[in-house]
């Protein structure tokens, strides 16, 4: 065990052994009702994409190992709902409800909704699991590390913490950031801006 993940990259072994350091904390913290978001390691020098800044380009695999390219998905929609989020951030475990109403309530009218576990792939099969027991139905992605151990696409999107929302319109510009858990009737507000 200690030999493959020496092998990992170190981001994905420190944040793994971190894991349940972070679940317990996010827990307590939820309890108090003060925390609404966990914070992730991240290389230093990335920023936050603000309203108006053009989103990057990424291509990865889903959750169902489909090639996902976020051109193509803005292509096809008025605006894009990308959401990170962790299976160990309590936070994330209570917007990711939201989410859901918002997929089922918006999904047709335009707005398509992606998911980025920011877990990686050791994680993949408790992310499948997590999502089916809840029935979302929202697009699910995992993470992947760049050899250079930069996140492919949580850290070109500057993300410091989960839950972390970007709405994108078609042109894949940012028409609302926010980190942290949101009041669903602001998420809906933001909307207005691309439908």
């Amino acid at each position: 065990m200690l030999h493959i993940a020496a092998k990992r990259s170190t981001r994905v072994v420190f944040f793994s052994l971190l894991a349940p350091l972070m679940l317990l904390a996010a827990s307590v913290y939820a309890q108090d009702g003060e925390k609404e978001m966990t914070p992730i390691p991240m290389i230093s020098g990335i920023e936050m994409l603000k309203v108006g800044d053009a989103a990057p380009d990424f291509s990865i695999k889903d959750l169902s190992g489909n090639q996902f390219h976020m051109k193509e998905v803005l292509a096809r929609h008025k605006g894009v709902l990308i959401f990170f989020w962790s299976i160990f951030c309590e936070p994330c475990k209570a917007e990711l409800p939201v989410i859901q109403e918002l997929t089922q309530e918006y999904k047709d009218k335009g707005i398509e909704f992606v998911g980025v576990a920011i877990d990686g792939f050791p994680m993949k099969d408790a992310i499948d699991a997590f999502i089916k027991q809840e029935h979302y139905s929202f697009d699910v992605i995992i993470d992947e590390l760049n050899p250079d151990e930069s996140f492919k696409v949580s850290d070109p999107y500057g993300v410091a913490g989960t839950p972390t929302l970007y709405l994108l319109d078609k042109t894949g510009t940012v028409q609302f950031s926010r980190v942290g858990r949101t009041p669903k009737e602001e998420i809906e507000a933001a909307f207005k801006k691309v439908l």
